[in-house]
């Protein structure tokens, strides 16, 4: 979750939002076709190969069209007095700008950034009639248009490492239509390089089972859900039943119901309501209303599976909140009832909390049937299939499996998709009045945004991903399996994207050990967006004693003001501050490797620490000590 404190950006949907684009499309392009032999050292030096960027030296080594590098003529520099101005005629026209780049071998990082300015006489908010494409090689990198146009320059960001050890042409082509001129002004480019080598490319296939814990139970849950909304969405009733087996020694003599819901309530006036429960004995509601214990017939064995069921009704209550309705628009997060952990230390039960979250749950399928009007649009975690209803609605079949929750959202949304280098489907959920070149930018980060996490840590295993976007969102961003609420703020949509990996597929007890979700989300974005952490941890400044990057929400509830300082910014310095101690090598090695070990399982601190010495020879306690990472 990205706090509004961390997301400054109060985007209003306009054009010309900033988006930053972490590309890692070139790992699906064809190899460029000169291998840099001449730079094959195997130390890194870290350098800055883009000759002449910021076009104050004159036109070398740069090839372009005429006039394309010039100063004046209405438009500005972003330093200096010299840029690259392409189009911008009114009238049919190409411009092209490239050079020839050679990244040098050795390093495990390429970061290009390009500052860029889109200025505008088209009126439309749908149509982009003219384009720029930025490419390094065969790989296009991003493309915009007409629709990115905004009042100043924007940093865009592309993660190139896939280059590293090759020559490649890095071009920009702008092409615009028969009419009304757009501008595009690009100056201070440059490609940085970084890290001491290493592999640039996923392991092996992430595996498709979570795995062996016999510590975590009831494990391997089934959800089956069945619901029909009122027709404004905004009320559900139906049925919910959950299969699941007892992986403990120990016997299970009941379960727990999580209905996380009922915080927004009046207990025990509830929004999530439970009744005709079988498969076994309900107890009344207990933690503020947001726990069942359901005593099972007969105690499982391990290994013995069970089955309960229950009738569900849901009210969303109003609100632009992770569960509320901003008007006509339902938000549905942790409104299905979901299983409570049991471990060696008893029952999670640990309250909800405002500040951040508690959601804490074993991987899981879901099968979710939504009845709604057809006028609803229902994006929910999973792939959906849509079939007739009743006259006038539509039944949506949404299946999910291996994944922690399921959420959902319901209204008359806008919506544009589109499909990620690597293949996975983006679709992005807009209420009215934002606007379609805001939806597209998000939808251009979502793409860029999810090749690179999956890059870095893994393939994305779940096909598709919605964004679902509303600005009256007072907590930013919201993430759930293959679903985010968000802002239109490419920062926190790619953070909570991270969110896919960190919480998502490698799962955690988010109300005691929230740092190993949100900090690793943060660091995981600055990656994604080309940033380094650079002295972060410098501006470190601990409030008390007490005070631990580790703690959990019982403490941040208590200190609120401190919490994403404290969890997401200096825990994502100190991850920072990990690379540059053991090696970008060795720390991109680390987190594949760690992720893959607990894909679909649960990650804890003390084996995120035992994992990180076991990939350095250098004694990292006092490490721990200094960045206050206790467990």
């Amino acid at each position: 979750m990205r706090r509004r404190l961390l997301s400054l950006i109060a985007a209003t949907g306009t054009a010309g939002l900033a988006v930053t684009a972490a590309v890692a499309g070139a790992a699906h392009a064809a190899p460029p076709a000169t291998t840099a032999a001449a730079h094959a050292a195997a130390a890194c030096t870290p350098a800055q190969i883009v000759g002449n960027g910021g076009f104050e030296n004159g036109t070398t080594p740069w090839t372009s069209s005429s006039g394309v590098i010039t100063t004046g003529g209405g438009q500005s520099a972003h330093t200096g007095s010299r840029f690259a101005w392409l189009n911008g005629y009114g009238s049919t026209h190409t411009d092209t700008l490239s050079q020839s780049v050679a990244v040098p071998a050795g390093c495990s990082t390429a970061t290009l950034t390009v500052w860029l300015h889109v200025d505008t006489a088209e009126t439309t908010t749908s149509t982009a009639y003219d384009k720029l494409t930025a490419k390094l090689g065969a790989t296009t990198l991003a493309t915009y248009s007409n629709l990115d146009a905004g009042s100043g320059y924007v940093q865009r960001t592309y993660d190139v490492s896939a280059f590293v050890g090759q020559t490649a042409t890095l071009a920009f082509t702008g092409t615009e239509d028969s009419g009304l001129q757009t501008s595009f002004v690009i100056d201070d480019v440059a490609l940085n390089t970084s890290g001491d080598g290493g592999p640039t490319t996923p392991p092996t296939t992430p595996p498709t089972t979570p795995p062996a814990d016999s510590t975590r139970t009831p494990a391997s849950p089934a959800y089956t859900v069945n619901l029909t909304s009122d027709a404004t969405g905004a009320t559900w009733n139906g049925h919910e039943s959950v299969t699941f087996t007892n992986a403990s020694a120990s016997p299970l003599n009941d379960v727990y119901l999580r209905l996380w819901d009922n915080y927004h309530g009046s207990c025990p006036t509830t929004p999530i309501t439970v009744t005709a429960v079988t498969g076994g004995t309900a107890s009344a509601l207990s933690v503020g209303c947001t726990a069942m214990d359901v005593t099972l017939p007969a105690p499982l064995q391990q290994g013995q599976s069970g089955t309960i069921g229950f009738d569900l009704k849901i009210a969303v209550p109003s609100g632009a909140d992770r569960f509320g309705r901003d008007g006509a628009f339902s938000f549905i997060g942790n409104a299905l009832p979901v299983l409570a952990i049991r471990d060696a230390a008893g029952w999670h039960l640990d309250p909800y909390t405002n500040n951040g979250e508690a959601f804490y749950s074993l991987a899981a399928d879901f099968r979710v049937t939504l009845d709604h009007p057809t006028s609803l649009l229902v994006p929910a975690t999973g792939t959906s299939v849509d079939t007739p209803g009743a006259s006038g609605r539509t039944v949506t079949t949404a299946t999910a499996t291996k994944v922690r929750d399921f959420a959902w959202a319901a209204g008359a949304f806008s919506k544009v998709s589109g499909t990620s280098p690597g293949g996975v489907k983006v679709n992005v959920y807009a209420v009215s009045g934002i606007s379609t070149s805001s939806a597209q930018s998000m939808l251009s980060t979502s793409e860029s945004a999810v090749d690179a996490h999956g890059q870095r840590f893994g393939a994305y295993p779940y096909g598709e991903v919605d964004a679902v976007l509303d600005n009256n969102f007072w907590f930013g961003g919201m993430e759930y399996p293959g679903f985010v609420l968000d802002l239109v703020d490419s920062n926190a949509l790619t953070h909570e994207l991270a969110h896919q990996w960190w919480y998502g597929i490698v799962g955690d007890d988010e109300y005691n050990n929230p740092w190993l979700d949100e900090a690793f989300a943060d660091y995981s974005t600055d990656l994604a967006e080309g940033k380094t952490g650079t002295g972060c941890w410098n501006s470190v400044s601990w409030a008390s004693s007490a005070e631990k990057i580790t703690n959990s929400m019982a403490y941040w509830d208590a200190h609120s003001s401190r919490y994403s300082t404290v969890v997401y910014g200096y825990g994502k310095c100190a991850l920072h501050d990990l690379r540059r101690l053991i090696g970008d090598s060795a720390m991109t090695t680390l987190l594949r490797g760690y992720a893959q070990g607990h894909w679909y399982g649960v990650s804890t601190t003390a084996e995120f620490k035992a994992a990180a010495q076991a990939a350095t020879s250098t004694d990292l306690t006092s490490f721990w000590t200094q960045h206050r990472i206790d467990g």
